[in-house]
This record gives structure tokens, sequence and C-alpha cells, in this order.
């Protein structure tokens, strides 16, 4: 078989529609790898939200918070199940010692979204409580980040990033990458190599591109 780009192999995948859903809940190296843990979410991206000024950098926030940005399957998680892992892996009512940079903020996307985030609010409130004072409001905008911050904790295993180099031509291709994702979450300690060899067996994507993602998983060396 020709070597094929990741692009290729995923296509079929990119292909699944989606629902986005956008958090804010520290550091958003952590986040992502949590996230890209989850075998029904498609896609995560860092980057900056939240704010007025016009595109905020990494070492210009301005009132930009750091956020991540995640795309899903609604047919096998809920935007609901997202929100309890959203709030039960942070603390929401942190002080802003870093001025915005690291706020709990949730942005929505339509009125289901909000009806959501309402009902799962007060029933994290009544579990912990205490008031959540997360800040909601409407989706208005994003800034991806810069590519550093792309795939962080995977980036810091340049053995791995080597043995999928031929997949990944460019490391831009990282970010909205599927397998990408999950590897990020699997050097992070969320999910195993097992729970991705089965879930790579029932992607949408060909055969021969099936076995390709399992050839690479199983010979893998962090």
């Amino acid at each position: 078989m020709d070597p094929m780009t990741i692009v290729e192999v995923e296509r079929g995948v990119h292909e699944v529609p989606f629902e986005t859903a956008l958090f804010g809940m520290g550091c958003f190296w952590g986040p992502e790898s949590r996230f890209g843990g989850i075998s029904a979410v498609l896609r995560t991206r860092v980057g900056y939200a939240g704010g007025t000024s016009e595109n905020p950098t990494y070492r210009k926030l301005d009132d930009h918070t750091e956020t991540v940005e995640v795309d899903f399957d609604p047919r096998l998680v809920s935007y609901e199940e997202l929100l309890k892992v959203f709030w039960n892996n942070h603390y929401p009512n942190r002080d802003a010692y870093k001025g915005r940079q690291y706020l709990s903020i949730l942005r929505y996307r339509n009125e289901k979204q909000l009806h959501d985030i309402t009902r799962i609010k007060k029933e994290m409130e009544a579990s912990i409580g205490e008031g959540i004072e997360t800040e909601i409001a409407p989706f208005e905008s994003f800034t991806l980040a810069e590519p550093r911050h792309q795939k962080y904790y995977l980036k810091r295993y340049p053995k791995a990033l080597e043995q999928i180099e031929v997949l990944y031509p460019d490391l831009g291709m990282l970010v909205d990458s599927t397998f990408a994702a999950r590897l990020n979450g699997f050097v992070k300690g969320f999910g195993t190599r097992q729970d991705l060899l089965t879930e790579v067996k029932k992607w949408p994507i060909t055969s021969d591109a099936q076995q390709l993602l399992i050839d690479r998983l199983q010979n893998m060396k962090c």
C-alpha cells in the first residue's frame, strides 16, 4: 500500500456529523488531552476565547481565556456528558490570579447547549454544595493557539512522533486529527492502547486505513 497521510486515512471520520463545544478550565494542555481520550470526540484544538481584543496570542492574551474546542459525535456522547467532564475536572471558582487566562468559562453555540448548561450546573451545585461561578455566555469567536500548544503532550514524545511521521508530513495536521487527539490523551493516561485498537476497528474508514493505524499502534514505543 502506498503511504497515506492522516488526511486520507481519516477521511471517513471527518465526514461524521458533529457538534462543537468550547471549554475554558485552566491551562488548555491538560483539558485537550482529557477530552481527546474520549472515544466519541472527533477533534480537539486549543486556543483563545471569551475576550474582545482581536488576534490574541499566548504572549498577548489581553482579556481572552485559554480554551479547548471539541468536535464530538452527538450520537455517541451528549453535550451534557461533556459538561460533567468539564465541571468534574477543574475548580470553577478559582480567583483570576493571572487575569482571565485561566478562568472557568463556557461558550454555548445554541439554545439547546444553554439549556443543558443550566440544568447540569444546577445538578453540580447541588452535588458540591456551593454555587458555580463559571462564566457562561454565547459563543462569539475562537482563535487557534500557536502550533507548539496543539497536542502538547504528544509532542513531548518525539520518538512516538517519529513513528507516525509518514502520516503527518506536516505537524499542522495534528490539529484536526482524531488519531492525534487519541494519542495525545493516551500519553497523558487517558485510555489504553487496547481501547484505541478496539475503537479504530469501528471507525468509518477503509480496511487498509484501519490496518495502517492498528500497525502503528501495536508497534509504537514512546
